[in-house]
């Protein structure tokens, strides 16, 4: 069943339990307040009956006054002690065959006379020779039941005008909820069928659940076409930046395959450059899944920290790894919200890139503002030519091939770390002169 008719049918459903119940309630409630006007107005009738009847002294007078008092459309019984019948009057043929029924606690009987309710007071009234009698006033109600027929016409042509409302109520509320859909199942068909990441059309003060869904939808295709463009752009990284080493690797090997170890000078030159080269397609593919792995994790971590202390940390493993001399100027603690480990990462990859391309030591400076908190770490190497910065955070973007061979780069860090500065809210910024050095400030904002 399609959502639309679903809607349609419990709108329409629902809407005539409502209307029916409300009728229901509205008849029984006029139908009460109906039956005791009536009954008010023949109350006072039969208290008028009661104080005349104890007036006379015979029973023809009797008949008289009842006569006298007898509703236009009913009749008046007079019942002794025993229940025999003392004396009708009626006004309508065949009343005297009805008897009422009283249930206890009831001031009056409501019955039914020729399809017309019919009203009967029973009182007790002292009778012309001194015996307790009943007397039952009885009233037929046609003004009532013609109220109460025209009140049903009402009701029902209430409950059919406000069933053919809801009917174009839900038809329009099923168009307005189902529209966007079918906009959102014919996009992703047409995503589906050609191959392309398509987005709806959003109103842009749209703020209620379909514009959200919308919104929702756009941002996971555009993610998806993200992700798929990331893993396009891995695959065609991949394939071209291993060709290089691969092709050494094979040229090597043919080399050997063709003078064998005879010449010892040449086998031990194929050897170490397959070795180097292995070495450094291994780590461009290990940087490479770090990279892809990156961008598919978002998790972020964040926390007050000392980075004062976590770069002092940072600095004492590199000097430990590779006996080259850190600095680090600055006065701790300086805190920051950050996450710890991503930025460890982060340190890690900018120190590691400055001690291959500089034989100096390398100078951190850690420095604390209204602002945030900005960490600059300075090497003295060779420095980076101004056309070359703007592209520095480029994937396998190098600055010099022959530098990169040299020091095993992939041309991979740097697009990491710019990778990971992103997920930390964190700005990278790169100076650098020829022949003087390059410096890369990471400035942290406060959140």
């Amino acid at each position: 069943m399609k959502l639309k008719t679903k809607i349609h049918l419990f709108s329409t459903v629902l809407t005539l339990v409502i209307l029916s119940m409300m009728n229901v309630g509205i008849y029984i409630l006029f139908e009460k307040m109906a039956f005791d006007t009536e009954y008010k107005q023949l109350n006072n009738e039969v208290d008028e009956l009661i104080a005349a009847l104890s007036k006379i002294s015979n029973e023809a007078d009797a008949a008289t006054i009842l006569r006298t008092y007898i509703p236009s459309n009913g009749g008046i019984r007079v019942i002794d002690s025993h229940q025999e019948l003392k004396l009708f009057v009626q006004t309508i043929d065949g009343v005297n065959d009805y008897h009422p029924k009283f249930k206890e606690g009831e001031r009056y009987s409501i019955g039914a006379f020729q399809s017309t309710p019919i009203l009967t007071i029973s009182k007790p009234v002292i009778w012309v020779n001194g015996e307790v009698t009943e007397v039952q006033t009885m009233k037929i109600l046609v003004d009532v039941k013609k109220n109460l027929d025209f009140l049903r016409l009402i009701l029902l042509g209430v409950m059919l005008v406000g069933m053919l409302l809801m009917t174009v109520s839900s038809v329009t509320l099923g168009k307005i909820i189902t529209k966007p859909i079918k906009k959102l199942i014919n996009t992703m068909s047409q995503s589906r069928l050609s191959g392309t990441y398509n987005k709806i059309v959003v109103p842009p003060n749209g703020k209620d659940e379909m514009a959200q869904m919308g919104i929702a939808f756009n941002e996971m295709m555009e993610q998806l076409e993200q992700n798929y463009k990331k893993q396009e752009q891995f695959v065609s990284d991949a394939s071209h930046e291993l060709k290089t080493p691969l092709t050494v690797i094979e040229s090597y090997a043919k080399l050997l395959s063709r003078h064998g170890f005879s010449n010892t000078a040449i086998a031990e030159e194929s050897v170490q450059a397959i070795v180097n080269e292995t070495a450094r397609m291994k780590e461009m593919i290990e940087q490479m899944l770090l990279l892809a792995k990156s961008n598919e994790q978002n998790i972020r971590y964040f926390k007050k920290i000392d980075v004062f202390t976590l770069v002092e940390t940072t600095l004492q493993s590199m000097r430990t790894a590779y006996n080259r001399k850190f600095l680090l100027i600055g006065d701790g603690p300086i805190y920051a919200n950050t996450d710890i480990e991503q930025l460890r990462q982060l340190l890690f990859i900018i120190l590691d890139n400055a001690r291959k391309y500089s034989e100096k030591e390398i100078k951190t400076t850690i420095l604390e503002d209204e602002r945030g908190v900005t960490i600059s770490i300075l090497d003295y190497g060779n420095g980076i030519p101004k056309k070359d910065l703007a592209h520095i955070f480029d994937r396998f973007y190098r600055v010099d091939e022959a530098r990169n061979r040299k020091t095993g780069g992939t041309g991979l860090g740097m697009a990491i770390a710019k990778d990971i500065a992103l997920r930390l809210s964190a700005d990278l910024e790169i100076e650098s002169t020829v022949g003087f050095g390059t410096t890369i400030h990471i400035f942290i904002p406060n959140t």
